[in-house]
């Protein structure tokens, strides 16, 4: 079972960049698939960016294609979202997650993630 914790989050203004990171714990992080997920209050989950297992496949929501990176170190057990160019509505609480499936490829299904972060905050002003 994997543990991961999220670290990045804050208040920026619109315009400027924020890098969020996760930090897994009690397994070995090459092991997962990843993504990247947001809540905004009264909206639905929704993916972000996910990120295969040894990082050879990406996907990006159409609405931070261009502007966002994932990113991942499986030596250093992490995950990165790098944003940049942030806007009002990508503010949100973010979530990382961890798919076990072994699938190969980087899951956009938030029901395909089995561990999941605490999530950190992410303020965008205008």
């Amino acid at each position: 079972q994997v543990q991961l914790v999220e670290s990045g989050g804050g208040l920026v203004q619109a315009g400027g960049s924020l890098r969020l990171s996760c930090a897994a714990s009690g397994s070995t992080l090459s092991m997962y698939a990843m993504g990247w997920f947001r809540q905004a209050p009264g909206k639905e989950r929704e993916v972000v960016a996910s990120i295969s297992r040894r990082g050879g496949i990406t996907y990006y929501a159409d609405s931070v294609k261009g502007r966002f990176t994932i990113s991942r170190d499986n030596a250093r057990n992490t995950v990165s979202l790098q944003m940049n160019s942030l806007k009002p509505e990508d503010a949100a609480l973010y979530y990382c997650a961890a798919d076990r499936s072994y699938s190969g490829s980087a899951s956009t299904n938030d029901h395909d993630y089995d561990y999941w972060g605490q999530g950190t905050q992410v303020t965008v002003s205008s």
